[in-house]
């Protein structure tokens, strides 16, 4: 098999004794061929250098699924120094050494960021489905100590990424975008869909995918993480809003079988007083696995679906319901797509027409995965889900199984054609093409209400497709529980922000007494786990709890004034007092590139304690989340009821039959608070300096939750529901020890108004040395605006309670200053 070596690769575009026709300068930068490899170096902004390499003579077109910038202007100069070739803009230098191929991406001051390896990019011959074509590589240098971050969402526990081999297929808890950035404020982006190995070794740090007709790479120079997510972004596409709603507490189960229970669940919460903003329906509300995602109502348990939909809106609540990648025989999508040739054959969920586990395969199901590369195919998809769906006012989507399922794996079925080429071509992307058929479809249906999607697989560029990332099917446990913290910063580190989990964990059958008895939520084991996973669930940017083998609603729980109820109703309730500094959030992320989930190093660079920790992280600009992600109560391991241990010999059951638990005892939890900055303990308003390690005492009820000096924090009305009370009559905590901002952001709530300029923003600034605040004049305006308002100002400290006021102040939208 022949190899083709990059050693030349890059080399000789001008070198001593050359000529300026070594290389072709273009509109966006150089182009040139050097052994029969036809090298391309454009710039598409001052910050974002594209690099391709190819075959000469090998035609090839390529359009990106992922990235959506056309090259803007960009001043540049090419001049030669010795062996070396440089491209310059105003932000970033690319050096060509022309004798050893080597290229190097250096900053405007000269210093040096990243190196490609000498020698390293390789084209191997390699047959696609009958395709001639090639597996592509290209190594690089990292330095020694670098840590980098990105990947997608990984469940190896890991912050940084370095030393290790990921071999990135979508699969429905490892799901990759081929980007990584680091901690010196650079990215990269590697193009290509494919199964690919990302390697991290003593030799460099390289990129090989199995087809590529070319090299195909982006390089952006961010200078720090947020540059760098801002460059990605800028590159691939913004982030839309999501609706208020949204940022509620979700509540769902596998499965809801009846509407009435659905139904219940929701009235249930509004009985008790205990916070709820969707309810979500899994599978089987169109009846049998020959009917798989038929878009339609077609189980008995479901007789009125238009009264389904109308009952949970007159409860003040919203419903997003479960769709799928894929068609059963007897729906009419897999009858029109099959006479299209638009399914793909091979084995995907559920493989049998029975239920039940394992599958029966004297009774195959049929069920086939359709091809949403293929734009006909998305308008079917469409159609469908916009008749029989999207009609009855269900306000978002449920996408399940976007990698998607693939089962029992054959070689040949990477061999699927699919619109755009062979599957294998474009394995990764599928979550990307089926999320945004959807997504485009409905902008275009309708702008009154916003897309939501929440879905299982996500590739570069799926941020721009108003969609939810959950990390998949996770078995519960401890384990886990500690995985999803690097997972979602990680993937927010990507570019996209939107991440949450099963809150509890996917199977927990192995809580029960039986594996399917639903006896968990009587566990401790499990109770813990499930309340320590709820807290982190509320500092993700989606809270949603969901599970299968049990009942994951409050109230099977226990009651009122019971230790895991009331932690569980805490979390929740501290949810909804958050809602404004979330949603101010939210507005950031899509106004100004911000993450809701902030690796500690995005803020505290200069901190190398932080570089690779996993347990902690930002949750917006004020707050430092230490989530417990330990077992205090009960044992990590699974221990059966009926086994005779230390833990639980001889000691009190429950009519269950398991332990009794006191969660009512005072344990600690280890924090770390970053340096350069003070802290206050969100609890107890105790103030500490950064750059140490505290102990913080914990009950069962208690996330220990700081937030940074200069930090101005809105907290909301205790609601039902999201949208219950206007937020004419909120508390503003100050923290002092610094000076700080926070431009508080308001719309509609929903719709895509705020895209033309329809919200409305109130700056506060707080000054320390003349502890001032300012509540400066109110900009822009929206239908329903409060015009008058009441802002309760609280200045934070250990000497008062919190939230106890400091002064009232009546706003009418005019700049108001507060002595403190």
């Amino acid at each position: 098999m022949k190899v083709i070596n990059s050693m030349l690769i890059l080399v000789l575009l001008i070198g001593i004794g050359c000529t300026s026709q070594s290389y072709i300068k273009t509109e966006t930068g150089i182009k040139t061929t050097i052994d029969s490899i036809v090298v391309e170096v454009n710039f598409y902004t001052a910050d974002i250098v594209r690099v391709t390499k190819s075959l000469s003579g090998e035609s090839f077109e390529k359009k990106s699924l992922s990235v959506v910038k056309e090259p803007e202007n960009v001043t540049f100069k090419v001049k030669e120094s010795g062996i070396h070739i440089l491209l310059e803009s105003e932000r970033l230098m690319v050096q060509i050494d022309t004798q050893t191929g080597g290229t190097s991406y250096l900053g405007s001051n000269g210093d040096t960021l990243f190196l490609e390896k000498a020698a390293s990019a390789t084209f191997t011959p390699f047959n696609d489905a009958g395709n001639e074509t090639y597996s592509v590589k290209q190594s690089f240098i990292l330095a020694p100590d670098e840590a980098i971050y990105g990947l997608g969402i990984l469940q190896n526990g890991m912050m940084s990424q370095r030393n290790q081999q990921v071999h990135m297929v979508q699969n429905n808890t490892w799901d990759f975008s081929t980007f990584f950035q680091s901690v010196k404020g650079y990215g990269l982006f590697w193009d290509n869909y494919s199964p690919t190995d990302f390697t991290d070794d003593e030799s460099g740090t390289e990129f090989a995918s199995e087809v590529g007709d070319c090299i195909d790479y982006y390089f952006m120079y961010g200078g720090n993480a947020d540059g760098v997510v801002a460059e990605m972004r800028n590159l691939t596409g913004k982030v839309p809003m999501f609706p208020l709603w949204t940022y509620g507490f979700w509540q769902s189960r596998e499965r809801y079988k009846t509407q009435e229970e659905t139904v219940g669940v929701v009235k249930k919460y509004r009985e008790l007083g205990v916070p709820l903003d969707g309810i979500i329906q899994d599978w089987q509300y169109w009846g049998d696995n020959y009917h798989w995602n038929g878009m339609s109502f077609k189980n008995p348990g479901f007789p009125d679906p238009q009264k389904f939909v109308d009952d949970v809106h007159n409860l003040n609540a919203h419903m997003i319901i479960s769709i799928w990648s894929s068609f059963g025989p007897k729906t009419p999508q897999y009858k029109i797509l099959k006479d299209k040739d638009m399914l793909m054959d091979f084995q995907t969920w559920p493989q049998s027409g029975k239920e039940g586990w394992p599958p029966d395969m004297n009774y195959p199901s049929g069920v086939q995965v359709y091809d949403p590369y293929n734009p006909e195919a998305r308008d079917i998809y469409w159609k469908y889900l916009s008749e029989g769906l999207f009609s009855l006012g269900v306000d978002g989507w449920w996408m399940d199984s976007t990698e998607p399922d693939h089962m029992d794996i054959k070689p040949e079925d990477y061999d699927n054609k699919t619109y755009l080429g062979s599957f294998r071509k474009v394995r990764n992307a599928f979550p990307l093409a089926t999320v945004g058929g959807v997504y485009d479809h409905q902008r275009k249906a309708s702008s009154d209400k916003r897309v939501f999607i929440l879905t299982r697989s996500g590739f570069a560029g799926q941020q721009r497709y108003g969609c939810n990332v959950w990390s998949g099917d996770l078995g519960s446990s401890w384990d886990a529980l500690r995985n999803q913290v690097p997972a979602g910063l990680n993937f927010t580190l990507t570019g996209n922000p939107n991440f949450n989990t099963d809150i509890g964990g996917f199977f927990a059958g192995a809580y029960n007494k039986s594996w399917n008895d639903g006896t968990a939520s009587k566990n401790p084991l499990f109770q813990e786990l499930y309340v320590r996973w709820m807290q982190y669930g509320v500092f993700t940017p989606m809270m949603r709890s969901h599970g299968t083998e049990m009942k994951r609603e409050i109230y099977y729980f226990g009651k009122q004034g019971e230790p895991i109820y009331d932690a569980i109703a805490s979390a929740i309730n501290l949810r909804y007092l958050l809602l404004p500094y979330i949603y101010t959030t939210s507005w950031n992320v899509t106004n100004a590139n911000n993450s809701f989930m902030r690796a500690l190093v995005m803020d505290f660079p200069s901190d190398k304690k932080v570089w690779d920790m996993n347990n902690e992280y930002m949750f917006g600009q004020s707050l430092l989340v230490a989530p417990v992600l330990s077992a205090h109560y009960t044992p990590e391991k699974m221990v059966k009821i009926d086994e005779v241990t230390g833990w639980n010999k001889g000691g009190a059951r429950t009519k269950e039959g398991y332990p009794v638990v006191d969660f009512t005892k005072t344990k600690s939890s280890t924090v770390y608070l970053p340096k350069g900055t003070t802290w206050y303990d969100f609890w107890t308003n105790e103030k500490f300096d950064g750059g140490q390690e505290i102990s913080k005492e914990t009950t069962i009820n208690t996330i220990p939750l700081y937030v940074k000096a200069g930090s101005i924090l809105p907290i909301g009305p205790k609601v039902q529901y999201a949208t219950e009370t206007n937020w004419d009559n909120l508390e503003i905590r100050i923290y002092a020890d610094a000076d700080g901002e926070f431009t508080f952001y308001e719309d509609e709530n929903d719709n895509y108004n705020y895209e033309k300029g329809v919200y409305s923003t109130i700056p506060f600034e707080w000054n320390d040395a003349e502890k001032t605040l300012t509540i400066g004049e109110r900009k822009g305006e929206f239908p329903g605006m409060l015009t008058e308002r009441t802002f309760n100002i609280v200045l934070a400290s250990k000497d008062k309670n919190v939230g106890t006021l400091n002064k009232v102040v009546h706003y009418s939208g005019e700049e108001v200053v507060v002595k403190l």
